[in-house]
């Protein structure tokens, strides 16, 4: 195969480093609360035992500790970055503000280009590498672009029936144009008609009465879920043939964590099989947004089941109707931090 970036398609992208933050509090979920017996069934079916969680710690602390764990690791000082990409938190903790110039000042990144991308829900992390990889090939000087997120549900309710169990958790990835894990395409689709299927109303409402809802359930277990068995069926088409690759090129697939039947649903749709760590960290941590299909794929690395020069598809969905696939290949790496 033909390295996309040496045939000119795209500007070379690769994770240098990679950290998370996961909160040292478990909580199993079946000490959630529930509104009623439907959503008790319905969560108790999800695959989920426990999820970590720290009510202590906002989305941005949860970046900061990512962060840090991420120049630590590389060897990077936070005045040497070039640019810092802040996924957007759900619910920020204040209107007007900016998180992502507040996690500049906490960093210590005075210099970096600051920007937030998100309103994409899990699939924002694509949109963010888009971005990173934008910038890289803009300013041929620039180096090291740090993407974060932390993860923490909208609203005090971790549960968002009837999709899955929210977790807390900050990822940091430190971008470069070489590195041990490089990216190789990227693929994002968006279907507007479905922008307001789930969503918090939260004006002039206490906190404590927030809650994720979907609008129609109907719409979302069956027409979505069509829509989304065609995008990433024909989303896996383009990025095989524009790599010049076939399925049985790929090592592995690594899917964001919701439900053991959204897994299910994205094997049999594509007629793959999911890797068992996305499981394995569904059933530890539910589900981390923008960080799962990132957290899979290292954790794989750690677990030895994939190995150097394995090329990987990691497979993004949102509510929203937004949909990305990454192709990757892999090299090795240390353990998850």
């Amino acid at each position: 195969m033909t390295d996309p970036a040496e045939r000119g398609d795209t500007a070379p992208l690769a994770v240098r480093e990679a950290a998370w933050y996961l909160p040292e509090p478990v909580v199993p979920v079946a000490g959630l609360a529930a509104r009623d017996e439907t959503e008790l069934r319905t969560r108790g079916g999800l695959g989920i035992d426990t999820v970590r969680a720290d009510d202590r710690l906002s989305a941005v602390e949860l970046c900061e500790r990512a962060a840090r764990r991420v120049l630590d690791r590389s060897g990077v000082d936070a005045r040497e970055l070039g640019a810092l990409i802040l996924v957007e938190s759900r619910a920020p903790e204040t209107l007007l503000s900016s998180e992502a110039t507040r996690l500049q000042h906490l960093l210590g990144a005075d210099t970096a280009t600051t920007l937030a991308v998100g309103g994409l829900g899990c699939v924002s992390i694509s949109a963010a590498l888009i971005t990173a990889r934008g910038l890289l090939a803009g300013d041929p000087s620039m180096d090291n672009v740090l993407v974060v997120h932390g993860s923490k549900p909208a609203a005090a309710v971790r549960y968002r029936h009837p999709v899955t169990v929210n977790g807390d958790g900050g990822q940091a990835l430190l971008l470069s144009r070489r590195g041990l894990v490089r990216i190789l395409d990227i693929a994002q689709r968006t279907n507007g008609r479905y922008w307001d299927l789930f969503q918090v109303k939260y004006r002039d409402r206490p906190t404590a009465q927030w809650h994720e809802e979907c609008g129609d359930p109907a719409t979302y277990s069956f027409r979505l879920a069509m829509e989304t068995r065609g995008a990433l069926s024909a989303m896996l088409r383009e990025v095989l043939e524009r790599n010049g690759l076939s399925q049985t090129d790929i090592r592995g697939f690594l899917s964001h964590n919701l439900s053991e039947g959204s897994f299910t649903f994205t094997e049999e749709s594509l007629g793959i099989d999911i890797l068992p760590v996305c499981r394995d960290n569904l059933r530890r941590y539910g589900h981390l947004g923008s960080n799962d299909v990132f957290l899979n794929l290292y954790t794989a690395l750690e677990r030895k089941e994939l190995a150097t020069g394995d090329r990987v598809v990691l497979i993004n969905a949102s509510p929203v109707a937004a949909w990305s696939l990454l192709l990757v290949e892999t090299g090795p790496q240390e353990g998850v931090a």
